[in-house]
This record gives structure tokens, sequence and C-alpha cells, in this order.
């Protein structure tokens, strides 16, 4: 097993390496260059969306633009955005912030693409349940003979759905309640399980309805919680921002102390935690979009490009800005436990009971709405009828992920999230042309007032 698990850890190195992160970071430059920066000039726009000055009740789809994006943003607002970015910090140093924030902006552009194609091709039935995402726009976009590549992507998904996106968040939620406040973690297993399966009994929009409760609840806690340390620390921002810029050209990394990193580490780290925390470009959240209520594909890639600007540029920074500012960057601690220590530095106890309650939350979010994601690939392969197995093994793997982190389950899972990357990044190269196309005339029409705006 330790050796299987060895193999599998270099593997998930291989699969999360430089070559996926170039790729990933380069498609996202070129398709901001070729929209002409669409995450600035219709960033205002997707606001305007999301509020539902565009909305139109007779259009078709499940979800609002608001709560589609808040099922997608559940998604990605995990532990990567508490324990991942520390993890980066630790390993990059200051300047590995730089890059995520770098890679997050880029993001906004890539999931512009991958949403507006969900949209686009997605499928809806009779009774009004969508069908989107990769699967859908590789099998109808590029033809019947790419439906090999579609049957990959949903594979991937969901065996990448059962570890990192389960059973690891379980894990960590229950190790550090544990650690915290001495509960058992098959308590927390137990609890888990079944607040997951209440909610995901209910399908799409009952997941919809908790992730638009949850999401701007979570967004807001913590931030408010890193802007209060902030505050404590105001006079050391400047220094911060002099560390994050020269770190980011230059590199510096604390491994058991301070010990010189490089440019190649430092934005290794932040480019890969950022990627890795938003999904830009994994196909993950354009599943979650297909569900939105318009006509329009290119309205919810635009309200999808908020999803990065969140999760990396908001979010991931309060941590960044925590560890950084207390300076707890340079100990011998990493993920979870660093970005605690940093907020019990500034405020002695707050972590303590502070980062539990923002991992619990943000862990338990991140299982319900990728169990949606997992279960839209069930019934592309297999129907409806896949759809119940499918669920009761969701939930009964979050209950053992808390009583057991299974490294090479973990492992292999984050290999198969790397894994969705590929053919999902060779349908939106190669449908490129097309989200081109589509949203030249979108914005043409949005701007000769061809809308209808509700005032």
């Amino acid at each position: 097993m330790d050796q299987l698990n060895a193999v599998l850890a270099d593997a998930v190195g291989y699969v999360w390496g430089l070559p996926l992160v170039v790729t990933v970071i380069s498609a996202g430059i070129v398709f901001s260059i070729l929209l002409k920066g669409v995450q600035f000039r219709a960033f205002r726009h997707a606001i305007d969306v999301v509020l539902g000055k565009y909305s139109d009740r007779h259009d078709p789809g499940q979800l609002s633009h608001f709560q589609a994006l808040c099922t997608a943003l559940s998604a990605t607002l995990g532990l990567g955005n508490i324990s991942g970015v520390a993890v980066a910090i630790h390993i990059g140093g200051p300047g590995a912030m730089f890059w995520m924030m770098v890679a997050g902006v880029i993001g906004m552009t890539t999931k512009f693409v991958e949403c507006t194609l969900a949209l686009k091709y997605r499928k809806i039935d009779k009774k009004g349940v969508v069908q989107g995402g990769p699967m859908y726009y590789i099998e109808q976009g590029l033809g019947k003979k790419w439906k090999p590549m579609a049957m990959f992507f949903a594979v991937t998904c969901i065996l990448g759905t059962y570890g990192s996106a389960n059973m690891f968040q379980t894990n960590q939620v229950a190790a550090i309640l544990k650690q915290s406040f001495d509960i058992p973690p098959w308590v927390t297993g137990l609890a888990l399980a079944v607040m997951v399966a209440l909610v995901i009994i209910g399908g799409i929009k009952r997941i919809a309805l908790v992730a638009e409760f949850l999401v701007p609840f979570m967004t807001a806690a913590y931030t408010l919680g890193a802007l209060l340390v902030a505050c404590l620390y105001y006079d050391r921002i400047p220094q911060m921002f002099i560390d994050v810029f020269t770190g980011a050209f230059s590199g510096t990394a604390a491994i058991g102390g301070f010990a010189g990193a490089g440019l190649r580490l430092a934005m290794v780290q932040g480019v890969r935690r950022a990627v890795f925390s938003n999904e830009a470009g994994l196909g993950s959240a354009p599943i979650a979009h297909a569900t939105a209520t318009t006509q329009e594909p290119v309205r919810e890639g635009v309200v999808s490009l908020l999803e990065p600007f969140v999760d990396t540029v908001v979010v991931c920074s309060m941590t960044a800005l925590v560890i950084l500012l207390t300076g707890v960057w340079t100990q011998d601690l990493t993920g979870v436990e660093l970005t605690a220590r940093a907020f019990d530095t500034a405020i002695p106890g707050f972590g303590k009971y502070f980062v539990p309650v923002a991992v619990f939350l943000f862990g338990y979010a991140t299982v319900v709405s990728w169990s949606y994601y997992g279960e839209r690939a069930t019934v592309y392969l297999w129907g409806e009828k896949g759809i119940l197995p499918y669920k009761v093994i969701h939930c009964t793997l979050a209950f053992l992920g808390a009583l057991w982190a299974i490294e090479p389950v973990l492992n292999f899972s984050d290999i198969m999230l790397g894994l969705m990357v590929v053919p999902n990044m060779i349908a939106m190269v190669l449908l490129f042309p097309e989200v081109k196309a589509d949203s030249e005339i979108y914005f043409k029409k949005l701007h000769a007032g061809k809308f209808k705006v509700k005032t």
C-alpha cells in the first residue's frame, strides 16, 4: 500500500505539474487577448445579470443566474481556500500570492469560455431538467466521433468527485474538529453524511437553495475575519506588498526556515493552487452553470467569470493576507494549522474557533455541490438509473472519509481531477472560434440596447 501510494503521489506531481499549469494559463492568456479582456469590460455587466436585471422567468433553465453562480462557487470554495493557500505560501513564499492573483484574473476568461459552451450545447428534456457540461459540448460541438473523449471526461469527473471533493473534505473537517473540540471523527462523518443526503436527495434546486445561503454567508464572514486581522496589522501592509512583488520575481520559500526557492517555485505554487481552487479549465463549473435560466449562452458565461474573482482574488487573498501579515508563514506548519495559527497570532483564541467553523462550512458546501457534478456525469454514462446508486455511494464515502484518510484513493482522485482538464481544454480550444463569434454578437446587441432590462 505504501509503494502504491508513493507511485500515485509522484503521478499527482506530474499531472498537476508545470506542463498542466502552463497549458491552463497560456490558454487563459490567449483567450483574454482574443476576447479583448472580457473579464474587465464585462465585469459590471456580470453583476447586473446576477442581480436579475436581464432575467426572464419564461426562459429555459432550472436556476437563476445567482443560484447557478452560488452553486458553482460552493464547489470551488473548499479547503483549497484555507489549506491550499497556506501550502502555496509556505513552499513558494510571499510571491506565490502574486501568481495566485494573476492566475485568478486569467482564469476568469477561461471560465467564461467553458461556461458559454456549456449553455450553448446543453440539453433540456421534456421535464425541464438540464443536462450540460463538457460531456455535451465535446460530443455535440465536436461531433459524435469525439464521444469517447466525452466519456473519458465523465469517468474522471465521477472518480475525482469521490476523493478530493468528498473524502478529503470530510477527513479534514473531522480532523480539525477532533483537534479543536475533541469531537469523535465518526460523529463528524455521520453528521456530514446525513446533512449531505438531506440536500442532494432534492436535486439541483435544493442544492442551489443551500448554496445561495451558504456562499454569501461564508464569503462575507471569512472576509470580515481576515480584514479584522488586517486592521490590527495595518502598519505591516506596505511591507507585505513589497515582499509579495519582490518574491514573485525572485522567490523566497520557508521550508524549515528560509531557503531560496526561485521564480519557478513561487509561480508554480501560486498558479497551481489557484487553478486547483477556482477550477478554471477543469470543466466542473460548466455543469452547474448549464442550469441557468437564460436563452443567451454568453450571458451565463459573463456570470461565470465572477467565480474565479470571488474564489481566488477575494477569498484566497484573504487567507494569504492573514498568513503574511502575521508572519507565521516561516513557521514549521502548513495547511489548515498554519492558517489557524495566523488568526490566533492576531487574536489569541480566535483561530481555534473561527477556522474550524470555516473549514466545516467550506468542506460541507464542496461535498454537496460536487455531488451534482458526479451525478450529471453518471447520467451521461448510464442514464437516470445510475442516480440513486451514485448518491448512496457519495454519502457513504463522506462518512468513511471522516474515519479513514485512504491516501491512495485521494491521490488517485487528484490525478482524475487533473486529467479532466485534458479533454476540456481540447474542446475549449477547438470550439473557441464559436465562443468569440457569439460574444461579438452578444456585446453588439448589449451596447445597442436590444436586450430587455428590468428597472
